[in-house]
């Protein structure tokens, strides 16, 4: 049996409340649900069981290495240029962050999966698009321009299961969480 994985900060009730209020006027978005909202730090894809086992222990050795930090997010954007396929939320600079995601990199590498193909963007998924009119997505990331959120404590992150449904978001599972102890 194999499990599609990530590792993620989950976001913060007050934070996602606020997140949920702007999913409006993008005709074609698919808006993500509240239990779907999070950084992605690294997404391992579909592995084996002993290959998750691995990637597991390998998180919960690099938490231990981390301390907690703060984190804002603020800003807005679009994935896919002319073709959006994704419009997002950002995070404000984060070292602290930055590191967490390239120690995530170099667990999956240790656990023998390829490395990740795209540079580290951190943001949190608003909406995925089908035919979305590009005059629209600019819009959408225009009036963000400027959004912030306050900063929040980010004191662990998690390693999650996704399961895909046919005509509904994806489920997203904890299945395991690793506290920032550095």
């Amino acid at each position: 049996m194999s499990l599609r994985l990530f590792a993620a900060i989950a976001i913060p009730d007050e934070i996602a409340e606020r997140l949920i209020a702007l999913q409006r006027d993008v005709p074609g978005a698919k808006w993500r649900p509240r239990e779907n909202l999070h950084l992605t730090l690294r997404f391992f894809d579909e592995v084996a069981e002993p290959v998750a086992d691995e990637i597991d222990a390998e998180l919960a050795q690099l938490a231990e290495a981390h301390s907690p930090f703060e984190l804002q997010l603020k800003g807005a954007g679009a994935f896919g240029g002319a073709d959006p396929h994704a419009i997002w939320v950002g995070a404000g600079e984060s070292a602290p962050l930055k590191k967490l995601a390239a120690d995530c990199e170099r667990a999956a590498r240790r656990a023998g999966l390829k490395p990740e193909k795209h540079k580290f963007t951190p943001h949190v998924t608003m909406a995925y698009l089908s035919n979305a009119e590009l005059g629209r997505v600019h819009a959408f990331e225009q009036r963000l321009g400027l959004f912030q959120t306050a900063p929040f404590w980010v004191e662990r992150f998690g390693l999650y299961s996704s399961w895909q449904r046919k005509s509904a978001p994806s489920l997203y599972r904890l299945e395991a969480e690793y506290q920032l102890i550095g």
